[in-house]
């Protein structure tokens, strides 16, 4: 939301407060306020009819600094807020008595208040400035409506880039746009997005958390080029600054502060196939698809029953229809027994016409309108209403119906859709404010679904396919893309999206497949395969037509057999990734300002990505396989070919649909696993370390399940010690393939 005219006149109608001189300071054991004026004080006179800003500074986390601005403090503060896990650390605060600037520091980070002139908030790390508010930053605002506002703005150096904000399709890069933080059922073309995010990182050292539920808008280096500015309705803006100083470091603290990822299950790695969501099915359907599966050696680890599982207009009372499965536990055994898992498609919105709506309404489970009505509308399905996950009793009803299916033979569930969610006229259970409860919606609805298969699969077991979220979804893993179109244009805008999303502190994401709407020309489902197998996460679905890959052609079907099968071989290194995501927040596909912060080239690059810290990925978004890709310094191999290139440059090449750019950066180890025929097995059982442009001084130890393995090169010599490991091994450089008989193996390549 813009507030001004150009950068000196306010919008007609527009009044904006700014702090203008520091009136006190307060400091207390663990807070630093201040309370600033919004005028210049030359006398007792001048204290009158002059509104006050009080600004006060906390830290819930070691080099974490809140900072809470508020115009009048009466307003009552009705929920949802985002759980934050607060550590409390030791904070230092100084007031100097003789009038100079205060300071408030949280680990490293340090927050530097003008006590005179000019109104100014600087943040700073290791003796220099990451970012500040300064005189027309902090803004107490009332529109032409008579709408209340609080915003603020950060400063933005040279150079600097802003990056996240949620799964947004468009440019990677945030710098130029406004952006506003609200759910919406919009697709990948356009500027909604399903997962909203009010977190920001940048390239210069420090992210940005704005603590509000509700509607955030973003203007960055928009309204103000020189500024990220972020605001809120209401009476009060709370806004955290994290200091990285890398991208990796800022998420792995902002996740500790929001929540990392739960740990997911290898067998979720494998490929998921979908029913697609309006095609005509039965048992006879999906045992063929199986079938033909296995028929043509391509692992199936998933098996996925989108929405017309239960009956059309029933949509959701999670029933299965009883014409086309009238007996569904026998039959979810026999797919079990071909071995796969079985997902099953939901989400919150109840039709009229579903038993579920009966029993909802009875026992007061579904949102109310303000009179005390069940609140309903048209859209999606008939007289539908919502599910109030604000009631607990509201939460355990619809758990209870999915424990149901459950015992019967799912395994996992897709949560879709959480994002229409009204705001005017509704009441919720716990007396939520609607504007708050809009975004939060998913974060109740994943959560109350994601711990009921936490609760009867265990830790590690459970695991979600969820499309909506808002700050500390990534708790509930994972998350897809959404609607995309069935192109090569839509397929690059899925990537930017999940891209944006694991800068947003998402540590796992899948797409579509070939898209989702229409039918995909045979060439971009075989390079959407390709991209989509060297995922986080790999599901075939659609919209109105099936995504097995022999309706495109004999061709895709290699290509499907191929990548799963190279995924499968990949699981110790993936899987070792996942880890990571669980333990320190850090994604498993990473953009390359993650890995390569410092490289200019790479920074503003969103065609590729880095798939954990090792591997480079660039898809092909043509049907000839010209592909332009950059690498970073150094030698790079392509993992498939052995093809060495050299870094840093942008090169341009073609590829078949067998290939890809696929390079490992140098002073990798890869492990492989012994299986390509699913994702689920020992993965250091026959696991082979491959061992790529070791300089001489280089290190790195790999885990691979319970065992690590460390790779030294001094001078001609490569050793590699296994530590937690009876199982045998192997190690390869180049062509040199090496069998371990014992705990350590020497190479001189």
């Amino acid at each position: 939301m813009k507030f001004t005219d150009g950068y000196w006149q306010a919008l007609p109608g527009v009044t904006i407060l700014r702090p203008r001189g520091v009136d006190e300071i307060s400091a207390s054991e663990d807070e630093l306020t201040i309370f600033a004026a919004t005028a210049p004080i030359t006398g007792r006179g001048d204290t009158l009819n002059r509104p006050v800003v009080t600004i006060t500074l906390d830290a819930p986390a070691e080099d974490v600094i809140g900072v809470r601005i508020e115009h009048f403090q009466g307003v009552q503060e009705r929920g949802p807020a985002f759980e934050l896990n607060r550590t409390h650390p030791v904070v230092q605060i100084d007031v100097p008595a003789d009038g100079g600037a205060a300071t408030f520091s949280s680990g490293q980070l340090t927050a530097t208040v003008a006590a005179s002139g000019e109104w100014s908030l600087d943040f700073t790390a290791e003796g220099r400035t990451l970012t500040s508010s300064t005189s027309r930053g902090v803004g107490v605002i009332t529109d032409a409506a008579g709408r209340h506002f609080v915003r603020e703005q950060l400063g933005l150096g040279v150079g600097e880039h802003v990056y996240g904000l949620g799964e947004r399709f468009g440019a990677l890069v945030k710098n130029g746009q406004s952006i506003d933080i609200w759910n919406a059922d919009g697709g990948t073309a356009s500027e909604q997005a399903y997962k909203n995010i009010p977190f920001y990182l940048t390239d210069a050292g420090y992210g940005v958390f704005v603590a509000h539920p509700e509607r955030v808008s973003f203007e960055v280096g928009s309204e103000v080029v020189s500024r990220s500015q972020f605001s809120v309705e209401g009476q009060r803006l709370q806004y955290y600054v994290i200091y990285g100083p890398t991208p990796k470091e800022i998420l792995t603290k902002y996740t500790a502060l929001t929540g990392r990822p739960a740990q997911v299950p290898d067998w979720s790695y494998g490929l998921w196939l979908s029913t697609s969501f309006t095609t005509s099915y039965d048992e006879a359907t999906v045992g063929s698809f199986i079938d033909g599966m296995a028929e043509r050696g391509i692992p199936l680890s998933v098996f996925h029953f989108d929405c017309f599982w239960m009956r059309q207009f029933y949509l959701c009372d999670l029933v299965w229809d009883p014409d086309l499965f009238p007996e569904p536990a026998a039959m979810l055994a026999r797919l079990k027994a071909k071995g796969v898992h079985i997902s099953a498609w939901i989400n919150p919105y109840i039709a009229q016409r579903s038993e579920l709506f009966r029993e909802g309404k009875q026992h007061g489970y579904l949102l109310k309108t303000e009179s005390g009505d069940v609140w309903q509308w048209d859209m999606w399905q008939a007289g539908m209403a919502l599910v109030d996950f604000t009631n607990p009793e509201a939460c355990g009803w619809f758990a209870g119906k999915l424990k149901v299916l459950l015992d019967q033979g799912v395994d996992t569930f897709k949560t879709d859709f959480g994002e229409r969610v009204p705001t005017e006229g509704v009441r919720w259970h716990d007396g939520s404010d609607p504007e708050l409860m809009h975004n939060y919606y998913a974060q109740r609805y994943n959560r109350c679904v994601h711990d009921l298969l936490r609760q009867e699969r265990g830790d590690g077991d459970a695991v979600v396919f969820a499309r909506s979220a808002t700050a500390g979804g990534q708790q509930f893993p994972v998350h897809w893309g959404g609607d995309c179109e069935s192109t090569f244009v839509s397929m690059a805008e899925s990537l930017r999206g999940g891209l944006s999303l694991a800068l947003s502190g998402f540590g796992f994401w899948s797409h579509d497949i070939g898209g989702f709407e229409g039918t995909p020309d045979p060439a971009v489902f075989k390079r959407w395969v390709a991209f989509g197998l060297l995922s986080s996460h790999s599901r075939l679905h659609g919209s109105g037509s099936y995504r097995v890959p022999w309706v495109f052609d004999e061709e895709a079907v290699d290509v499907t057999r191929d990548f799963t099968r190279l995924k499968m071989s990949l699981m110790p290194y993936l899987s070792g990734l996942g880890r990571i995501a669980h333990t320190e927040g850090v994604p498993v596909m990473r953009p390359m300002v993650m890995e390569f912060p410092d490289d200019r080239g790479a920074v503003t690059v969103e065609t590729q990505y880095m798939l954990g810290d090792q591997l480079l990925v660039a898809p092909v978004f043509s049907e000839d396989g010209t592909v332009d890709f950059y690498l970073p310094e150094g030698i790079w191999t392509h993992l498939l070919s052995g093809e060495k290139l050299a870094g840093p440059r942008w090169h341009r090449d073609t590829y078949g649909f067998d290939s890809l750019p696929l390079f490992v950066r140098p002073g990798s180890v890869i492990p492989r696993g012994s299986r390509s025929d699913r994702p689920d097995y020992d993965h250091a059982d026959g696991v082979t370390l491959g061992i790529f442009e070791f300089a001489d001084g280089d290190e790195r130890t790999v885990a691979v399940g319970e065992a690590t393995f460390t790779v030294r090169r001094d001078g001609d010599q490569l050793s590699v010690d296994a530590v937690g490991t009876d199982k045998p091994w192997r190690v390869r450089v180049g062509d040199q393939l090496v069998d371990a008989e014992s705990d350590r193996v020497v190479l001189r390549p």
